[in-house]
């Protein structure tokens, strides 16, 4: 163990998560990796950083949370910062979704609620410190066709900000969510270009975003930041302003 600080991101072998674990390595933390499957891209990155190490766990299952909760205890026996960045999607229209669609989408953000209160239980509560930034989406506000299970979850997600910033308020813990808008990744890579265009003509900056920003922003959330908590802060080139 060392008074080294800690933050755990999930979903942080890929995309906006890898950026965000390796903009919190470049200011000192320790970062403790969390992947549900992407096993390999969470050990490389792990490698790559200084002092990391990966958590395997299922969001989904709360058995499985809990045994992410032991092994962050074991391994680094504190959590300073926490980034809920995992997410799961099915597109498809309401009409033509599945009810086990709905609840494989909704269950990641059940389970960010329940790693959130385990975290703060087991570490923030009793070290009267600490910061939890939720990655929602700009979706959440805006809506999205074909999406309706991920932009309520999302929505979800900044109204647990909200609410547990209050309750937080007198334990000297933090609660922001950053919403990113259209970002550069795995995801968008594979979208036809007609629509990659469409989406572009929304956005004034005229770009999509790189994960790196939004990194940079939960970075400044996880480290300064020290009066700003329950707040949403949107990151899409001016397609949304909340």
């Amino acid at each position: 163990m060392s008074d080294k600080k800690v933050a755990l991101v999930t979903g942080g072998g890929t995309g906006i998560g890898s950026a965000i674990c390796r903009a919190l390595a470049a200011e000192g933390f320790r970062v403790a990796i969390h992947y549900r499957s992407s096993e390999a891209g969470a050990a490389a990155l792990a490698k790559e950083l200084d002092d990391a190490f990966t958590i395997q766990g299922d969001l989904s299952d709360a058995s499985s949370i809990d045994a992410m909760v032991k092994t962050l205890k074991a391994e680094a026996g504190r959590c300073d910062v926490l980034v809920n960045n995992a997410g799961f999607n099915v597109n498809a229209p309401m009409m033509t979704m599945k009810l086990g669609d709905y609840d494989a989408v909704a269950a990641v953000e059940r389970g960010a609620w329940y790693l959130t209160k385990m975290i703060v239980r087991r570490f923030m509560f009793r070290a009267e410190s600490g910061r939890i930034v939720n990655i929602s989406s700009i979706v959440g506000h805006t809506g999205n066709a074909g999406q309706v299970p991920y932009t309520m979850a999302k929505a979800g997600l900044d109204a647990m900000t909200k609410s547990m910033a209050l309750e937080m308020q007198d334990r000297g813990v933090l609660v922001n969510s950053v919403a990113p808008g259209f970002i550069d990744t795995e995801m968008t890579e594979v979208l036809p270009e007609e629509i990659k265009e469409s989406i572009l003509s929304k956005i004034p900056l005229g770009r999509m975003g790189k994960a790196e920003e939004i990194a940079e922003v939960v970075t400044f959330l996880a480290t300064k930041a020290g009066y700003i908590t329950g707040t949403v802060l949107h990151v899409n080139g001016g397609m949304y302003g909340g």
